[in-house]
């Protein structure tokens, strides 16, 4: 009997996981392509150091036509994405822990986010690379689609394809997607339960944790967003490195925090939205299962 009843709970803790997988990825698909008008108006002024109307003129003189020009990287990588997110997440999570039915202890999470966060940045930088090329009103001419990209990145050396090509800019990406995981899996969970002890709808809580959480992350961490796309949209053989381009971008914004953070506003609306939503889809169809599991 006890053999029995353990090989039903890996059985639900494996139908699990494939449910979560394929929840993050469709959630992740819609947010983007509801999100990504306002992903590529914030590149324009990380990039360009522009306001918002600005940035929003820019994209209206190029037209209809090229609006959603780079879309299909980040289509693919936040698909992804949202299979990575979940899945490791959880797979360190019961690593570390060494109890996949909880508690878990806020070092947990915060491992277990950092490193999921971690395998997430290694995968996914060379799509975000490519998409802030792509972005990039300057290169249109020089990169006219993602063939252009791949080739000037296959044109190099071995080493160099890698270094300054498909991964420039890793660093700042791993740190920044290892905290942001960290952050995000710390207080999901503890904010959505207090706020589902105040009687809201059941989707609310978790929306709102996602909001909440997605929205305090990105802005933490929005100065390394725009040293990464700084750093991403540069072409070439030549490297500016990480001191240096932090400098010059340090410099362009007239050594005020203000101008860093231009896009701010922006950002909080997209990461309401993507985070929110991902993560009520996320846990609204993980408790509907983890109900049928009950029942049988």
């Amino acid at each position: 009997m006890k053999a029995d009843v353990s090989g039903n709970s890996n059985r639900t803790h494996l139908t699990w996981s494939k449910r979560s997988y394929t929840i993050g990825a469709v959630s992740s698909f819609l947010s983007t392509i509801v999100t990504f008008p306002i992903y590529k108006t914030i590149f324009r002024q990380q990039i360009h150091a522009f306001a918002m109307r600005a940035a929003m003129r820019q994209l209206r003189q190029e037209g209809l036509r090229n609006f959603y020009r780079g879309i299909y990287p980040p289509l693919v990588a936040k698909t992804i994405q949202g299979t990575l997110l979940f899945g490791t997440h959880d797979s360190f999570l019961n690593l570390f822990s060494g109890n996949p039915s909880g508690p878990y202890t806020l070092k947990d999470r915060w491992t277990a986010g950092f490193f999921s966060g971690s395998v997430e940045a290694f995968v996914l930088s060379p799509f975000e690379r490519v998409q802030n090329i792509m972005q990039d009103g300057r290169k249109v001419t020089s990169f006219p689609n993602i063939h252009s990209i791949l080739r000037e990145f296959n044109s190099y050396g071995l080493k160099e394809s890698l270094t300054m090509g498909y991964y420039r800019g890793l660093f700042p990406v791993l740190l920044r997607n290892g905290l942001g995981s960290a952050l995000y899996f710390s207080f999901k969970d503890p904010l959505r339960d207090s706020l589902s002890e105040r009687g809201l709808p059941s989707w609310l809580p978790a929306f709102v944790s996602g909001s909440i959480n997605g929205m305090v992350t990105c802005l933490m961490l929005y100065p390394l967003s725009v040293l990464i796309a700084n750093m991403q949209s540069q072409t070439g053989q030549y490297s500016v490195s990480l001191r240096q381009c932090m400098k010059t971008i340090w410099e362009s914004r007239g050594r005020k925090i203000s101008l860093l953070y231009q896009g701010g506003s922006l950002i909080i609306l997209r990461s309401c939205v993507t985070w929110g939503l991902t993560t009520a889809i996320h846990d609204f169809l993980k408790a509907n299962k983890d109900q049928k599991s009950t029942k049988q």
